[in-house]
C-alpha cells in the first residue's frame, strides 16, 4: 500500500482545513519545503490539492506546484479545480504524474471520458462522499448520485484509479470510514486510494487490511499523530 502525504495549497501556502471548511484553516508554511520534508522521510508519492482551484477553478497555484515537481524526485498527483483538458495538459507538461478530477467528472461526462481516453492511467477521479452521496464544488454541495454507482460508471469508462474520501471524517482525526471503503474496494477492480480521517497507526493498518492501493494521510502527519518514517516500515 502506498502512503501519500497530503499537501493542501491555498494562497501559495501549505494548509490544512477541517472538513474542507475554508474558514477553518491552519497554515503549515511553504509547500515546496513540505514536499522535500516528506520525500526526505521516505515518501514514495505525494498528493497535492490546489484548494483555490477546487473552490473557484483558477490555476494561481500552478507555479507553486511546478516548483514542487522540480524540487523532489518522487511522483506527484494533483487535484483541485481541474475542469478542462487544457488544465490536464498543463499539469502533465510540468511533470505531474497523475491528475485528479473531481467535480467535473460528475458534471461533464464527455470531459472525463476524453481525459481517460487521452491520458489513461495518468487520470484519477476523486469521489468525495457525504452519507454515501457524491459531494461537489469543494465539498460545498451534495449531489443525489450514490458514490458506489458513480465509481462503477467511471470504471466502465476505463478509469484505473479513484480516490475515495468520506468528507465527514476528513481533518477530524476520528478514523476512516472502513465500511464504506471496503464496500467501494470490493465493488470495483480499480485502484482505490483511501482518504479522510486516517489519524493513527491503527487506522493505517486497518486500511491496509482492506488491500487498497493507497492511503492519503494529511492532518495526522502534521500533528505528529502518525510518524511517516515509522508507518512506512509497517506497510
Amino acid at each position: 500500500m502506498i502512503i501519500f502525504p497530503a499537501i493542501d495549497i491555498r494562497n501559495g501556502k501549505c494548509v490544512r482545513l477541517k472538513q474542507g471548511q475554508y474558514d477553518q484553516e491552519q497554515v503549515y508554511g511553504d509547500p515546496v519545503e513540505m514536499a522535500q520534508k516528506w520525500e526526505s522521510k521516505g515518501a514514495e508519492y505525494l498528493h497535492l490539492v490546489d484548494l483555490d482551484g477546487a473552490l473557484n477553478g483558477t490555476a494561481e497555484n500552478l507555479p507553486v506546484i511546478e516548483s514542487i515537481v522540480e524540487a523532489v524526485h518522487i511522483p506527484i498527483q494533483v487535484g483541485g479545480g481541474i475542469r478542462s483538458i487544457e488544465r490536464v495538459e498543463n499539469y502533465i507538461k510540468i511533470g505531474v504524474q497523475r491528475v485528479i478530477i473531481g467535480t467535473q467528472a460528475l458534471h461533464n461526462e464527455s470531459f472525463i471520458e476524453q481525459a481517460i481516453q487521452d491520458y489513461s492511467f495518468q487520470i484519477a477521479v476523486s469521489i468525495d462522499a457525504k452519507n454515501g452521496l457524491v459531494a461537489t464544488d469543494g465539498w460545498t454541495k451534495t449531489s443525489d448520485v450514490k458514490a458506489l454507482d458513480f465509481a462503477r460508471k467511471l470504471e466502465s469508462f476505463g478509469l484505473q484509479t479513484i480516490i475515495y474520501t468520506d468528507i465527514a471524517k476528513d481533518g477530524m482525526l476520528s478514523g476512516p470510514n472502513i465500511k464504506e471503503l471496503e464496500t467501494i474496494n470490493e465493488a470495483v477492480n480499480m485502484n482505490v486510494i483511501a482518504s479522510g480521517g486516517i489519524s493513527s497507526r491503527e487506522d493505517v493498518l486497518k486500511v491496509k487490511e482492506l488491500d487498497v492501493y493507497g492511503a492519503i494521510i494529511g492532518k495526522a502527519l502534521y500533528t505528529g499523530n502518525i510518524e511517516l518514517e515509522e508507518i512506512l516500515k509497517e506497510v
